[in-house]
């Protein structure tokens, strides 16, 4: 059995450790709006990044060093003390039995994007068994995770299953379709560069729902991450976090 780099010393004192060095390392794969990177100057920003930065510097008072990841390599590199914490993982069962996580900073799930000036849609609220009604068009990028859970919740509208993301918007776009089936996050910047005309709606009961976090090595102690955690809760709590999200929302349409 492979022994981790981290010692139970160091997992009883990791904030600590992380102080006597200096510096906090966030392994960082990017994804808009949680972790973007600026071509010109390699500089990070993004709501993860944002809050990396913050607790690095103003809690722990360190150096934030941002390490190049890949969302295939993030876990394998917390195990092997190439970084300190891992950015914007979402929560699921298999990756807690490797790591462990903070609270969410953010809640992932699916959403719904429709033009609020169709008629069939613009009044239904967010209740999912109001938009599942026959006459009603969803169109889903086939054989994704969105596609999956709207299968399973959909018993009497129509799923338009489409090879791509632009495919499916251009049909929602079109009127092809009543609603585009995506995930939170990326329905979110859309419906902020459309503002004329998409609105994004969560729908009731959730869908695919998880927390996306930091993950952090198994072996750290409770009292250390909680220290993280009540960090993330009032930030959460205060509105930051929202503010972040929407000013890293706002850069990555910018961007485009």
């Amino acid at each position: 059995m492979a022994v981790s780099p981290l010692t139970a010393s160091a997992a009883d004192n990791f904030w600590q450790n992380i102080q006597q060095k200096g510096v906090l390392r966030c392994g960082a794969a990017t994804a808009a709006p949680y972790v973007m990177r600026d071509p010109k100057n390699q500089q990070y920003s993004g709501y993860f990044s944002e809050l990396c930065r913050d607790f690095g510097q103003n809690v722990l008072k360190v150096k934030v060093q941002f390490i190049d990841a890949s969302w295939d390599t993030l876990v394998a590199g917390l195990q092997s003390d190439k970084w300190d914490l891992a950015m914007g993982l979402n929560q699921t069962p298999e990756r807690a039995l490797a790591v462990g996580f903070s609270v969410p900073v953010q809640d992932y799930q699916i959403s719904f994007l429709i033009n609020k000036q169709n008629p069939k849609v613009n009044a239904l609220g967010n209740k999912l068994a109001d938009f599942d009604k026959a006459g009603i068009t969803f169109a889903v990028m086939s054989g994704t995770v969105q596609d999956r859970a709207i299968t399973a919740a959909i018993k009497n509208g129509k799923i338009m299953r489409l090879p791509g993301n632009d495919e499916s918007r251009m049909a929602l776009m079109a009127r092809r379709a009543d609603v585009l089936v995506d995930a939170s996050d990326t329905n979110h910047l859309f419906a902020l560069a459309n503002p004329d005309w998409a609105t994004e709606v969560l729908p009731s009961p959730a869908l695919a729902k998880q927390g996306v976090s930091f993950a952090l090595p198994r072996s750290v102690s409770e009292a250390d991450r909680d220290v993280l955690n009540i960090y993330l809760t009032q930030r959460r709590a205060t509105g930051e976090i929202d503010q972040w999200v929407n000013k890293a929302s706002q850069e990555a349409n910018a961007a485009k």
